[in-house]
């Protein structure tokens, strides 16, 4: 009797120590707060972090790309996506391969030539099984597939679909151009049996293309389950907000960064992008829903239960790529459970995930209208009452940089060719003049998105500041300024006439932006507060004089995690440094460079040897960490 409570007490408490330990999907849990409470590595020791192992991921024969990915750590194994659709199995203490299996591709095709490259292979999703199949690693790729293979051996599943692979490129999404691009460049999320996939669709300066509808898949068999249609159809919610039938054949709206999961409640949170052309809509008149919009589902179904527009009708490709992120805020003596969300403007909206409410207000202010002939501008956008703005949104002569005289007087110079910028707040749209928007295209904020600490309540994101001079060209005069070869991808990306081209510099010289510094920021909001709890300047930038905190320019391309032990582990600073910093107060604590560029986000979990790790992947090499 005793044996069998024995062996029965053992059989909960391993699957909860491994869950403890592990990193078991893309944001560690399906609200992608990316918080593990190991503390073996804390504020106290971290100093003393020191090489584990590393990881090659280039393999002879293939170009080399640099991965954006985040590995998993289930049941004491690692598991690994990188581009060219490859995936690996390792043990987490040593990088020794235990599988490997290479999804099918054509990286060599023209289309892949031109723009895609083998996919970034952002990530990889996990998914027990159940009585009839076993574990299994579920990840999709750019040529539409998406795919499932035994978490213990590599191999597909021969159930799944066709042989371990469904093809997304059905007809019922790729809207009457099959030769266009539809793929899955992020992380897939899973729910008891169903998967979950958005879709990345090129940004063109056409207007139509496949759609970015999101769509469940059951994971016994690879059967469509369900779709949500992102640009709603007649009869639908939102609708009417596309004006002139201008919803037919649609393009964007797409999910192409991470969805989220409240896995208690059974509700999916979609953070979709714009819709396409990027930066004109004279074609799509309207505020465009659901665009740069949440929205929540039932998980099961795929039936809307509320949504919030973010932009109305995009100009900007603000897009909402950053992950949303579940947490519980405190006010007035009330738990209320909450979503954080944003697009690549920094302003963070907090809501009543369940409601849709906003906690903290929003407002529809005023925003500055454009001179494009035939153009739809929105009168307002909305903006979140608290909190304030984690970053730039908007840039006056006033602003102007002054880290050296030189630098200034370019500066100067660069912005007197347009008028000082003609920037006239936030949202100032594209013109064919050329005017000055801030935050530019990159963001902000961007996919990578930030992480959530519960013991203290704070939502951390790494911001940059940065502005391009968006230009919008009229495609013909466009096509007389490029080379064939351009010309050419054109025509292999898109079937359809456009009317403009954006163009436009990043505002810089010499890798510093125009703007005061600093131009990189790493922030930390108190949710039961609304309010800014510190922030501090992200990074180094190169020749800087000594003594100016400017943050490393563009050093949003990879997120953070926070530990139990009191820390933010980060990458994603343009100066190649791996930093840790204390949650609490924003002070860095330990640092060390890197020989490639971090654009993936860093995970923790615990050995079977006792010990601590942190690895994240920097550039073509997973590197990890641990104590001496």
């Amino acid at each position: 009797m005793n044996r069998l409570y024995f062996l029965f007490a053992a059989s909960i408490l391993v699957p909860a120590m491994y869950a403890q330990n592990d990193w078991r999907s893309w944001g560690r849990d399906g609200g992608n707060q990316r918080f593990s409470p190991l503390k073996q590595i804390n504020t106290s020791n971290v100093s003393k972090l020191a090489p584990a192992w590393q990881y090659s991921m280039k393999k002879e024969g293939q170009p080399s790309r640099p991965s954006q990915s985040t590995p998993l750590v289930v049941n004491g194994v690692m598991f690994l996506s990188f581009p060219y659709y490859r995936v690996v199995a390792l043990e987490p203490e040593t990088g020794k391969v235990l599988w490997e299996y290479t999804a099918p591709g054509d990286w060599d095709s023209p289309e892949h030539r031109t723009h895609f490259r083998g996919g970034s292979m952002r990530g990889l999703a996990y998914w027990p099984g159940d009585r009839l199949t076993p574990p299994q690693i579920v990840f999709g790729t750019e040529e539409g597939h998406l795919i499932s293979v035994n978490a213990k051996t590599g191999r597909p599943n021969p159930g799944f679909g066709n042989e371990g692979i469904v093809n997304i490129r059905t007809p019922e999404v790729m809207n009457g151009f099959p030769n266009m691009h539809l793929g899955i460049t992020s992380a897939v999320t899973v729910y008891k049996n169903l998967v979950f996939t958005g879709g990345h669709n090129p940004d063109l300066p056409g207007s139509k293309g496949p759609a970015g509808d999101v769509r469940a898949w059951d994971l016994r068999d690879g059967k469509l389950v369900w779709t949500f249609h992102t640009v709603p159809r007649p009869g639908e919610v939102g609708n009417e907000t596309w004006l002139n039938g201008s919803w037919k054949n649609v393009s964007g709206v797409n999910v192409w960064s991470f969805l989220t999961l409240d896995d208690k409640r059974g509700i999916l949170y979609l953070p979709l992008g714009c819709p396409q052309a990027d930066f004109y809509g004279m074609d799509r008149p309207g505020n465009n829903l659901f665009s740069d919009s949440i929205v929540a589902l039932d998980a099961e179904t795929g039936k809307l239960k509320w949504y919030f527009q973010a932009v109305h009708h995009d100009l900007w490709d603000y897009d909402m790529p950053i992950p949303p992120i579940l947490f519980d805020v405190v006010k007035d003596g009330k738990t209320i459970p909450a979503v954080g969300f944003m697009t690549k403007n920094p302003l963070l909206f907090i809501f009543d995930r369940v409601t849709g409410k906003p906690i903290y207000g929003v407002e529809e202010r005023p925003v500055p209208k454009g001179d494009i002939p035939g153009e739809y501008y929105s009168p307002t956008q909305p903006f979140p009452v608290k909190p304030p703005p984690l970053g730039r949104i908007s840039f006056t002569m006033d602003d102007i940089a002054k880290v050296t005289p030189e630098h200034e007087a370019a500066c100067r110079e660069f912005f007197a060719k347009y008028e000082g910028g003609r920037n006239h707040g936030p949202y100032t749209p594209p013109s064919e003049k050329g005017t000055l928007v801030v935050p530019g295209q990159l963001g902000g904020a961007s996919m990578m998105g930030g992480t959530f600490d519960p013991t203290l309540g704070y939502y951390v994101i790494n911001i940059a500041d940065t502005g391009r001079i968006s230009t919008l060209q009229k495609m013909d005069e466009y096509l007389t300024t490029v080379t064939p070869e351009q010309r050419s991808r054109l025509v292999i990306q898109t079937e359809l006439p456009s009317i403009y081209m954006h163009v436009g510099p990043y505002v810089g010289i010499n890798g510093w932006p125009c703007w005061q510094p600093p131009w990189s920021r790493l922030v930390a909001v108190n949710v039961n507060t609304g309010d800014i709890a510190w922030q501090v300047p992200f990074g180094t930038a190169e020749g800087a004089p000594a003594g100016i905190k400017t943050g490393a320019p563009n050093s949003q391309r990879g997120g953070p995690t926070t530990t139990g032990g009191g820390l933010i582990f980060i990458g994603a600073a343009s100066d190649r440094y791996f930093r840790a910093y204390e949650t609490k107060s924003g002070k860095e604590l330990w640092s060390v460079k890197t020989d490639e560029l971090i654009q993936g986000n860093p995970i923790t979990y615990m050995g079977k040897d006792g010990k601590q790790y942190v690895a994240v992947a920097a550039g073509t090499t997973l590197l990890t960490y641990k104590l001496p």
